[in-house]
């Protein structure tokens, strides 16, 4: 599987491009916003886009995912349902956040733990990661081993927990429990900034080292 990171707002927030090599399917993953950005990768990358992935409800993540699903005519799939709430307040959190006003929608399917994702022929597992926001949820390539993990980790960081229905343990408790079995060599593709891999972050990072 072949990936492209696409930062997109004001925010930096890293817009995932997910492709199937062999199908040529893709999908988007937390298209916060700058979709004219977007489009001209995919376009570049002559992939079709099949789905936009969410990872959670917070606006610099979705808060282009109306536009895009409409212009293309593909399903939001995701996060859990947990982040309802989120994606049912996207007017406030436009106005809040300085976002330009963004449309509001219902996620096609909403994830589970233990649910699979498929992009072309690849499949993604979900791991439903609450702490950040309670419904965030993490796409885990196993093939190639890559994750991507949203605002659950950062390099060098982690996740708020200070929003609506954050909680610090909660989120240290995802990262141990659900990330760190998964490996060493995962390397992850953050909400934000560059990438790392579990192993780095066992390490070193001051949150969640080991």
């Amino acid at each position: 599987m072949k990936y492209r990171i696409i930062p997109v707002t004001a925010f930096q927030q890293n817009c995932s491009l997910l492709i199937c090599e062999r199908t040529g399917k893709a999908a988007a993953v937390d298209p916060g916003g700058d979709i004219d950005l977007i489009l001209e990768v995919i376009d570049k990358e002559k992939a079709a886009l099949e789905a936009i992935l969410l990872t959670h409800g917070h606006i610099d993540h979705i808060g282009g995912t109306y536009e895009l699903a409409s212009l293309l005519d593909v399903p939001i799939i995701g996060p859990h349902r947990d982040d309802q709430f989120w994606i049912e307040a996207v007017a406030s959190q436009c106005q809040a956040f300085g976002f330009p006003v963004c449309h509001g929608f219902t996620p096609t399917r909403w994830l589970a733990h233990g649910d699979k994702v498929a992009v072309g022929e690849e499949i993604l597992e979900v791991l439903h990661c609450p702490g950040h926001t309670p419904g965030h949820v993490v796409f885990y390539h196993r093939q190639s081993q890559l994750a991507i993990v949203g605002d659950v980790l950062f390099k060098g960081s982690i996740g708020r927990t200070d929003f609506p229905k954050g909680d610090f343990h909660t989120l240290i408790s995802s990262i141990k429990n659900n990330l760190w079995p998964l490996g060493e060599q995962v390397a992850f593709i953050p909400g934000h900034g560059p990438m790392s891999t579990f192993g780095e972050e066992m390490r070193h990072n001051p949150y969640v080292s080991v």
